[in-house]
């Protein structure tokens, strides 16, 4: 589920705020029962910022588990409007909090359009909420915050998004080559949580739905949609993109993600990196 709006503006974003539109909340519902019919197990909700909507992504992430009974429902934030009373009311209903971190020095935050002089210390508030409320939270600092998976992006262009000066974000300064990349990778592999994700494997590996419920595809590095799964049904619109399964199986992507299935681990969390970080 995505909702276009954010409260940052990451200046290597390739997913921008073109439009403000939120689903009704009935639309949502109905929508993501049609995908449950279909097989769906596992649903991660997405942004833009998701808690700019913190009643829609209550009742949503409530609905997926008490009545579509979803074995993993998560969310991915850029942990700023995280509070510890919203995980209090609906916290029971997250198995996974993915917190985006593009940097462990505020100064970089800063440069990019992400912070606000506060991002690592809200990292350290949210693991231990996350911990009180029994949600799988999120290298020195990383092995600190002992995520459970530390998944690492390359900077992904995807044409009319961010590509040029005429779109909302221009990537093209963050752009980080395979070899850089591959260097990173090989010096943080040891890291026993460490999952990274080239552009290669990450493309056309995931299932994006936008505010419209449309499959979007990102995998061709332009951005496609499909027709609503709310007008022509899941199978159809599903047939109008391309889902890469293989490429999915490759990042790893089937893993212990519910908490029932692993709250008693040591570690709970799932941080992630753009060449920089995504928790």
């Amino acid at each position: 589920m995505v909702r276009r709006v954010c409260n940052k503006t990451r200046g290597f974003c390739f997913h921008t705020a073109k439009t403000s539109y939120v689903l009704p909340q009935a639309s949502a519902h109905r929508g993501l029962g049609l995908l449950r019919e279909a097989g769906m197990q596992k649903l991660n909700n997405a942004g833009g910022e998701p808690f700019l909507y913190p009643k829609f992504l209550g009742a949503l992430v409530r609905h997926c588990k008490e009545v579509l009974r979803l074995e993993s429902v998560s969310i991915v934030t850029n942990g700023s409007k995280v509070t510890e009373r919203w995980l209090a009311q609906w916290g029971r209903y997250v198995d996974v909090l993915a917190v985006s971190c593009d940097s462990m020095n505020e100064a970089t935050n800063v440069a990019i359009s992400r912070g606000d002089g506060n991002n690592v210390k809200q990292l350290f508030r949210i693991r231990d909420w996350c911990r009180k409320y029994g949600i799988k939270d999120m290298a020195a600092t990383a092995r600190e915050l002992a995520p459970f998976r530390w998944k690492v992006f390359q900077v992904l262009m995807v044409k009319s998004e961010n590509d040029s000066p005429e779109t909302l974000r221009d990537v093209r300064k963050w752009e980080i080559g395979d070899d850089e990349f591959g260097l990173f990778c090989g010096r943080h592999q040891d890291v026993p949580s460490f999952i990274p994700e080239s552009n290669r494997v990450m493309a056309s590996s995931y299932l994006l739905v936008d505010e419209y419920m449309r499959f979007m595809d990102k995998g061709s590095g332009v951005m496609k949609e499909s027709e609503s799964i709310l007008d022509v049904g899941v199978k159809k619109a599903l047939s109008q993109v391309r889902w890469d399964v293989d490429a999915f199986n490759e990042r790893g992507d089937v893993y212990d993600w519910s908490k029932e299935m692993s709250t008693d681990k040591p570690g709970y969390g799932e941080l992630a990196e753009t060449g920089a970080l995504d928790w």
